[in-house]
């Protein structure tokens, strides 16, 4: 959460992206930057449509920071996708005006797909929502630590 200079709550959405090469998870923050919530699972159809939808929702949810999960080894090398992860990124964090903010997406997928089995989630529908489902868990683990670092106990 951010403060405005008379101590408000600032309003600030954060979308997230969980960016894989079938499937792009999408998650958004509530206004005040406590909470993820998955949007959808975008089935990828092409840079432009990708980006195009992408833009759909960054605006209908007036997004201020985009979030995106890079893929990295286990050794914390880059994974060769990220390249073009970021530039996807940044195309639509150009088109919006906001910043991109890249983070460390190892093993949220996994997280994603154990969350959803500990739910009792179908093989079948897990395959459709897991991408949101990494997306909100990246997301959300951004927003705890945000807030840690900000409001220190």
């Amino acid at each position: 959460m951010t403060y405005t200079e008379s101590g408000k709550a600032k309003e600030v959405r954060i979308l997230a992206l969980d960016v894989g090469e079938k499937r792009i998870g999408v998650a958004v923050s509530d206004p005040l930057g406590l909470t993820a919530q998955g949007v959808e699972v975008l089935e990828r159809k092409g840079w432009e449509s990708d980006l195009t939808r992408l833009l759909e929702i960054a605006r209908q949810y007036g997004v201020q920071e985009i979030l995106v999960g890079l893929p990295r080894h286990l050794d914390g090398q880059l994974a060769a996708q990220a390249e073009e992860i970021l530039k996807l990124a940044h195309s639509l964090g150009e088109a919006l005006g906001v910043p991109v903010t890249p983070c460390d997406e190892r093993l949220s997928t996994k997280e994603a797909e154990r969350v959803l089995i500990a739910a009792d989630i179908s093989r079948r529908r897990r395959r459709r929502v897991v991408d949101k489902m990494a997306a909100v868990l990246i997301l959300q683990a951004y927003l705890d630590q945000t807030r840690k670092a900000r409001c220190p106990e």
